[in-house]
């Protein structure tokens, strides 16, 4: 019983900070070009947040060498809150740094938060003339 008792204890101690780095960690991109099967590194992303008609910037990040931005929630900022937002991938500069011509400069895309606690993921297959997403985990 008190070896039970100790494994509970000590399997909760270790997954606290793993708890506290997903609770912080509110929003991550990721951008796979499936024409070459790789990462894109280098490409920047902004975070807006819809205030009536108008879009308001929140951050701005660029990828890393595995085409993700692990955390562009800014930490600086008002506490999240409900709401619509969006990611904008400006994918025709990383394009143009590939020698490659692409259909679209930019690829926003617009979403919900309905629960701070919770994390958000989204993920970018793209290719030259075409892309797809969806909330990842």
């Amino acid at each position: 019983m008190k070896k039970n008792i100790l494994f509970l204890l000590l399997s909760s101690l270790m997954m606290a900070p793993t708890l506290s780095m997903a609770a912080s960690n509110l929003l991550s991109v990721h951008i796979l070009n499936q024409q070459t099967g790789k990462p894109t590194p280098n490409v920047e992303v902004t975070l807006e947040k819809k205030q009536s008609n108008n879009w308001v910037l929140l951050n701005s990040e660029k990828t890393d060498n595995d085409g993700r931005i692990k955390a562009i929630w800014p930490d600086n900022s008002v506490p999240p809150s409900a709401g619509d937002y969006r990611v904008v991938f400006k994918t025709g500069d990383y394009f143009k740094t590939q020698g490659k011509e692409s259909f679209f400069p930019e690829i926003p895309v617009e979403f919900h938060i309905d629960n701070v606690n919770e994390h958000y993921h989204i993920p970018l297959l793209l290719s030259q003339y075409g892309y797809s997403t969806y909330r990842g985990s």
